[in-house]
């Protein structure tokens, strides 16, 4: 499905519920809408959706990419859709945009899911430079970087092709926005129901960035999920899956 702005398209999948509510999913740096592949099957009375955000895999391209316009691209497409009660999940990236989808739009959001992210995501120069310099270095790097060394290869080798439809100025241009986002004095400011998903072995954002959400957000849960990287979407799904169904049942 696409919808459109600024005479641009926008893909997103949707299972549909039903529900006049939806949880819309975010993907993270160079990734895509198959990063929620398998939470887009979750059994919940919401409609599911992934997005592919600009220029990014079946999205049209824009020349500038920045944290505003992505914010801008979630809100349109909830407007477009006409929901009434969202839940937002972001990933790394993703993360970065729901935090600030929320303080801009703090009555527009029903709850928070903050999947391997932070309220601060410094980039490690190595990432920055190979992405300018060496794409294949970058590329090289993923399955020892995001995943946990006992991930299935299958599972990081269909990632691998995915992530490499997003070219590296796009994936590039995502990591600097990610290395520009710092919002941690406004944490303790969410009063919105907000579950935290982490891999024990992820390297990008590691566990402390999950701990520090947890002890500054009032209303928030922790899930740290064993045997899992930066990818614990893809890496371990019925265990994430688990987390925000129970989530959803709690709290909504």
């Amino acid at each position: 499905m696409y919808f459109k702005i600024e005479d641009k398209k926008i893909y997103y999948n949707i299972k549909k519920s039903g529900s006049n509510r939806a949880i819309i999913f975010v993907h993270g740096s160079g990734g895509s809408s198959y990063t929620w592949k398998n939470q887009v099957k979750l059994d919940v009375d919401y409609d599911l959706i992934a997005l592919d955000l600009p220029s990014h895999d079946k999205s049209d391209s824009f020349s500038d990419l920045s944290l505003n316009l992505y914010v801008d691209v979630v809100r349109q497409l909830i407007k477009a859709l006409k929901y009434e009660g969202v839940i937002l999940c972001g990933h790394s990236l993703g993360g970065a945009i729901i935090q600030q989808y929320y303080f801009t739009y703090p009555n527009e959001v029903s709850g928070l899911i903050l999947c391997n992210t932070g309220g601060k995501l410094r980039v490690a120069p190595f990432i920055l430079n190979s992405l300018k310099n060496n794409y294949q270095e970058f590329m090289d790097s993923l399955p020892a970087g995001a995943f946990y060394r006992a991930t299935p290869k299958e599972t990081i080798k269909h990632y691998i092709q995915e992530i490499s439809k997003i070219s590296a100025d796009v994936t590039y241009k995502d990591f600097k926005i990610c290395d520009g986002f710092d919002i941690l004095n406004k944490l303790n400011s969410i009063e919105v129901p907000c579950l935290i998903i982490v891999g024990k072995q992820d390297q990008l954002t590691p566990v402390k960035y999950s701990e520090f959400f947890r002890n500054k957000i009032k209303n928030s849960e922790l899930h740290i999920i064993n045997k899992a990287g930066h990818m614990v979407m893809l890496e371990k799904p019925n265990e994430v899956n688990q987390a925000i169904e129970n989530f959803i049942s709690t709290h909504f």
